[in-house]
């Protein structure tokens, strides 16, 4: 019988001070303690209605519309479990030392021409991005790389999509260090995770 599993925040491979000075450690601190926290606290009230759900939070994400919730669990478990999932993802690709592994680099200057026209084309969708959300670099179900925002915690997974890069354009991920100038943190944050 499957039990449900209480979700808890992932461990950080690094301090809060670490990715400074592209994000600063007083916003790496809120985001991930606060933020992320709430999500998950949420997302576990929901779940722990549905102890028959079985399976990761990534195929339950994927297969969104057979999980059988009411429909405003489910509006709760597609914020939240996305929240979860994203910020999740987002906390594993960053860190000092941090790169993009060099077979995902070729696919990258294969689809999209260079690094340079990659990085363009992707601060481009981050800043088009209307209010909160993201952007990602996913490989879909044809196993081809395409880049996309999505609203709010909306996540890939919700199109049966593989997240390989992401950056979280909602306000509390820059506001103390950036205010109003989202190019700028997007910009910094090819500084946290390199690609070259």
């Amino acid at each position: 019988m499957y039990l449900y599993m209480n979700y808890q925040l992932p461990k950080l491979d690094f301090a809060f001070d670490a990715l400074e000075p592209a994000i600063d450690a007083r916003t790496m601190e809120i985001h991930y303690t606060k933020h992320h926290a709430a999500y998950i606290d949420k997302l576990n009230t929901v779940m722990a209605k549905y102890p028959q759900l079985d399976g990761s939070l990534e195929e339950l994400m994927s297969n969104i519309d057979s999980l059988g919730m009411a429909e405003s669990d489910l509006a709760t478990f597609r914020n939240n479990g996305g929240g979860h999932l994203n910020h999740s993802f987002f906390w594993s690709i960053l860190g000092p030392k941090k790169s993009v592994d060099e077979v995902l680099q070729k696919r990258i200057v294969r689809t999209f021409g260079s690094v340079d026209m990659f990085k363009e084309q992707f601060s481009a969708c981050a800043l088009s991005r209307f209010g909160s959300g993201w952007v990602w670099l996913v490989q879909d179900a044809s196993s081809s790389l395409k880049l996309y925002s999505t609203a709010n915690q909306d996540s890939p997974y919700l199109q049966k999509h593989i997240p390989l890069i992401g950056l979280d354009v909602w306000e509390h991920a820059y506001y103390l260090k950036y205010q109003n100038r989202r190019a700028e943190y997007v910009s910094a944050f090819w500084n946290v995770l390199k690609l070259v």
